[in-house]
């Protein structure tokens, strides 16, 4: 009886902070969805673009490594409810201060650093409940909880552009915001975590920084380095889908049944969230390994097939963003699920905190990659198949890492 009022408490507090993520995230796409807009708004080049929605990654990357350090030290929640205001001061100052490049990156930077407050302490409050399968399962659901309100942000972006201009859009991001503190504040922990009341054990580093206990354990900076190259490449696929697409649509025509590219990437967002939770559960049935190395390298062959599609008709085109997301997402939950399974308890924080910002590093240097090979080769299928195909290298690298790091202590069976 007590065993099962403890797993029923534990299904409901994860639900809650799944819930608080999905609030945070669903204006998180809102600049990528509306990005030609913004572009031909504020006149700016693609490397520009570029840098707009990748600054947001910035932000994070500065951030998420004394955040999420911190949560090994200080209740979660007040880390979460700090992001929380944060992401709630990026989204509305986007709709009603930003007027040009350099404020809008000043209010992507205040978001990145909202995001870092938000997904890893989040993550980090699950991991201290749960262990095991069970631990596995809940960090899928929370990616998938945060990728479905990623995808469908794209769709209210566009929504509330259509209906009242683009500072709706990013107003309702706020909002939301303001939701997933409030949860946060109800339902986490109000103490820090067990082992941050207590000595810790000989050998192990309590600096705030001090990776380097992190950077001895081989095996999490195998699914760390695979991580990094992950995010590279999704971000910069989830950055320029839409405007890929919209200037497909221009040069080649869309038909009249087929619905605007906002909805078009939301559809494929919604179609790989389910795609990333199967791709957990076939990585704990068939060997994390094996389902990696799998997916990097099909998402590296279609990383080269799918910028050339802009010459071709719509509907293709369409059809090899979503192969070419659903090969990229199958191993989304796998890699974060393998670091959080191999990182020490007593470091796991910091653990997740240094795969975190690795992984955001990439996160910037994807979008801004594709927008600097556009300006260089121009809005063609030249441009686009450059653009693209580069992450292909950029995969491979990451999966070779990967590999080599885990060598001598993964097995295809992990």
């Amino acid at each position: 009886m007590g065993t099962g009022k403890r797993r029923g408490r534990g299904v409901m507090f994860v639900a809650w902070v799944v819930g608080a993520q999905v609030l945070a995230q669903l204006g998180a796409q809102a600049l990528p969805a509306l990005l030609p807009g913004v572009i031909d708004a504020w006149q700016l080049s693609k490397t520009e673009a570029g840098w707009l929605v990748g600054v947001f990654f910035v932000g994070y990357v500065a951030a998420v490594p004394v955040l999420v350090s911190l949560t090994d030290r200080l209740p979660a929640r007040n880390v979460y409810v700090f992001g929380a205001a944060c992401a709630t001061i990026g989204q509305l100052g986007f709709a009603f201060v930003a007027d040009g490049f350099w404020s809008g990156m000043v209010f992507r930077v205040f978001s990145g650093i909202g995001w870092a407050g938000n997904y890893m302490p989040g993550l980090k409050a699950i991991a201290d409940t749960l262990e095991g399968g069970a631990q596995s399962r809940a960090v899928s659901w929370h990616a998938a909880g945060s990728g479905i309100a990623g995808a469908l942000s794209f769709a209210i972006a566009g929504l509330l552009d259509a209906l009242a201009g683009p500072p709706a859009a990013f107003m309702f991001g706020g909002l939301a915001a303001i939701g997933s503190g409030i949860i946060a504040f109800c339902v986490m922990a109000r103490t820090s975590p067990l082992h941050a009341r207590t000595e810790a054990p000989v050998g192990v580093s309590r600096a705030l920084l001090d990776f380097r206990p992190i950077l001895r354990n081989r095996l999490a900076m195998a699914w760390i380095a695979g991580y990094t190259v992950h995010t590279w490449e999704l971000a910069a696929l989830r950055a320029w889908s839409v405007t890929f697409l919209t200037a497909t649509a221009v040069r080649t025509g869309a038909p009249d049944w087929l619905p605007a590219p906002t909805v078009l990437v939301t559809v494929i967002g919604l179609i790989c969230i389910g795609i990333s939770v199967t791709g957990n559960e076939t990585a704990q049935r068939f060997g994390r390994l094996r389902v990696v190395t799998l997916a990097m390298s099909s998402a590296a062959v279609f990383a080269v097939i799918t910028g050339w599609a802009t010459a071709l008709p719509l509907l293709l085109a369409t059809m090899l963003v979503l192969v070419w997301n659903a090969c990229i997402y199958i191993d989304s939950s796998a890699l974060t699920a393998g670091t959080v399974q191999v990182a020490d308890k007593n470091l796991r924080g910091a653990t997740m905190g240094l795969h975190s910002m690795c992984g955001y590093t990439g996160g910037f240097l994807g979008p801004l990659g594709v927008g600097v090979f556009l300006d260089l080769a121009g809005d063609s299928p030249l441009g686009w198949g450059l653009a693209f195909g580069h992450l292909a290298i950029i995969t491979l690298i990451g999966l070779t890492i990967l590999r080599r790091l885990g060598q001598r202590g993964m097995s295809a069976s992990l």
